[in-house]
């Protein structure tokens, strides 16, 4: 029997996060501040800046963080990678960085981000339209939106914490935008 590399996008991202923060906790502490978090104040003149806008899913804040977004993501990641293929599930991790990234410098630019948090809700999302048909809404989609995404905006406006709410939706409208944009390809 031989292990198989099954899902490279999925499996590559949680070992570069891996990697990243294990630098991050022992030899290199100023690593993840540097290169894995959206810049505060984002500075147009500066490359790093705009490189930093992806970089930031693959920074942690602790061993704690980086299990509860891998859990998801090694969960979620090989079956939309079936589903989807890889290209469109690193095209997907891509865009979902991206756009929060650029929403985030926008909206909230004393926010720093850290995190894989938007690509996991990105993959809830995604992976609640797999089945979706022409001319159909899965209830679970629905379903999935009202209870990730409304509590998503309920700890938004309830709690005062360190943790980017707006992450989170800005994932999981990314991944429904995406799912039935590639659906229409289909």
């Amino acid at each position: 029997m031989r292990i198989k590399y099954n899902a490279p996008v999925t499996l590559t991202f949680t070992f570069v996060s891996a990697i990243v923060l294990g630098l991050s906790l022992t030899v290199l502490p100023s690593l993840t501040s540097l290169w894995f978090s959206t810049p505060v104040p984002f500075r147009s003149k500066v490359f790093g800046d705009y490189i930093k806008l992806i970089t930031y899913i693959f920074g942690h804040a602790s061993v704690q963080h980086y299990m509860g977004n891998f859990t998801m993501i090694l969960l979620l990641g090989p079956l939309l990678e079936a589903a989807y293929g890889s290209g469109f599930i690193l095209l997907s991790i891509f865009i979902t960085a991206l756009t929060t990234g650029l929403f985030n410098i926008l909206l909230f630019p004393s926010t720093v981000l850290l995190g894989a948090s938007g690509i996991v809700f990105m993959m809830i999302i995604l992976a609640s339209i797999t089945n979706f048909n022409k001319g159909e809404i899965p209830l679970t989609f629905i379903l999935v939106m009202v209870v990730y995404l409304g509590g998503q905006v309920w700890d938004a406006l309830s709690k005062q914490d360190n943790i980017s709410q707006f992450a989170h939706i800005a994932g999981g409208l990314a991944g429904s935008f995406l799912g039935f944009f590639r659906t229409k390809l289909r």
